[in-house]
């Protein structure tokens, strides 16, 4: 993974970022910080951290956008609507006819490599520089949550990923990556356990993430990814439900999916039904329907009605489906049933993510509990960027099965890595 290093500027706060290329360069910026004034100073790691927001969370490159949009198409949540999105078609068709080329899977792959970058030079840098511990901790602890969720976000789509920046960086298992992603936000807790933030780092950067209910769900997600169920939910058993971390936009800053793709009408759209059929298909009366598939005035949808929608970090759904999952799948039957049905009647979402269905009646075996909580998390967790890493986990059929409900089971690694680090591994069949 080889790269170079340039300044930019974002909302009048210079940061810097890496980026892929065959050789190793330095350009200079006359205009802005270098890269070392940035990293040795409170303001520039508090301005990193507003940056790495930034590159995830901004336009139709972001992290944010192209996992929701990938996702999405590879499950069958979303349809093309205009083949001539060449990369976005070939996502929705999967198999040979993607590529380590594709423009989707090469910008993701970047963004998220980007970000766990940044990530790396803040941690790196902050202990020694910030001398208020409330703005180190929140600094440090920031960067832990983006480094974990770009960690965690690549073994979504990934077979293996890179954990540390190096030169010809070596490349981890996906239990390896999860791992470290967990050790990160177990790491970042720690740090916000018993240090309130700054007035300085509050006013900077925002209350928009609630950390400490953040960390704990993130670091549920991940360990319910890796097979530990008793970590998950006793993570989870953590979430206050009443509080929320959203992503927020605005005009000059729009929501991505919406100013991307719904508001065009010519790229993709949602799918009737979630794109669920048979014993997955939707309730007829599920409120969650018209929440997540009829559009408003302006074409959005979702979170994606408008420039200034904001977008969850997770959803309170989410966070009980982990509970009811794990004690699914240690055979607590009865207990994971009470949680599954306070998705299924839930009336009173903090986001307005209201099944208002009646309780659970269906089959009592493990494997019905597992299928019904299954469909409540294609519908709760419609366009949140999880239904692939479910879809596998559930051993839903996939490419070369009958009746696929995925096109791809992992994507093949970025040309721009394959061409510039001789580690990458080989690329996976389907």
């Amino acid at each position: 993974m080889k790269k170079i290093s340039f300044p930019f500027l974002i909302v009048a706060l210079c940061c810097s970022f890496c980026c892929f290329t065959a050789c190793e360069r330095d350009f200079v910026n006359p205009n802005a910080a270098s890269e070392d004034q940035v990293l040795k100073s409170t303001d520039g790691l508090i301005a990193m951290i507003n940056g790495i927001r930034a590159r995830y969370t901004l336009g139709g490159t972001s992290g944010l956008y192209l996992t929701i949009t990938a996702n999405g198409l590879s499950t069958k949540e979303l349809t093309v609507l205009n083949a001539g999105n060449a990369a976005e078609f070939q996502l929705s068709t999967g198999g040979t006819n993607v590529t380590n080329s594709n423009a989707v899977i090469v910008r993701l792959w970047e963004n998220l490599n980007l970000i766990r970058s940044d990530a790396e030079k803040v941690i790196a840098n902050a202990p020694t520089v910030i001398n208020d511990a409330g703005t180190r901790v929140g600094v440090l602890a920031y960067a832990h949550l983006y480094k974990a969720l770009a960690l965690g976000t690549m073994v979504q789509f990934w077979e293996q990923g890179v954990t540390q920046t190096a030169e010809n960086a070596t490349f981890s298992s996906r239990a390896e990556v999860l791992q470290t992603a967990i050790v990160l936000l177990e790491q970042a807790t720690d740090l916000v356990k018993n240090t309130p933030l700054s007035t300085q780092f509050t006013t900077a950067v925002g209350t928009d993430i609630d950390l400490v209910n953040a960390l704990q769900a993130l670091t549920a997600r991940y360990y319910l990814m890796a097979g530990d169920y008793t970590k998950a939910k006793a993570a989870a058993d953590f979430v206050d439900l009443t509080k929320t971390s959203v992503f927020k936009f605005d005009n000059a800053a729009p929501n991505p999916v919406f100013r991307t793709s719904f508001v065009t009408n010519n790229l993709y759209n949602v799918v009737a039904d979630f794109g669920q059929t048979g014993a997955l298909a939707p309730d007829p009366s599920d409120g969650r329907t018209a929440f997540y598939l009829t559009p408003n005035a302006q074409l959005g949808k979702g979170f994606f009605t408008a420039d200034n929608a904001s977008i969850p970090l997770y959803l309170p759904g989410e966070v009980i489906l982990i509970k009811a999952e794990a004690l699914a799948r240690q055979n607590s039957l009865p207990a994971a049933i009470l949680e599954l049905d306070k998705v299924r009647t839930k009336t009173n979402d903090i986001f307005g993510v209201n099944a208002n269905l009646p309780a659970y009646s269906g089959g009592i075996t493990q494997d019905e509990v597992l299928l019904e909580i299954y469909r409540q998390r294609c519908i709760e967790l419609y366009m949140t960027g999880l239904k692939l890493e479910d879809s596998r986990r559930f051993g839903r059929p996939g490419p070369g099965d009958t009746s696929p409900e995925r096109t791809r089971n992992f994507y093949p690694y970025a040309l721009s890595e394959r061409q510039n680090n001789p580690n990458t591994p080989a690329d996976p069949a389907n």
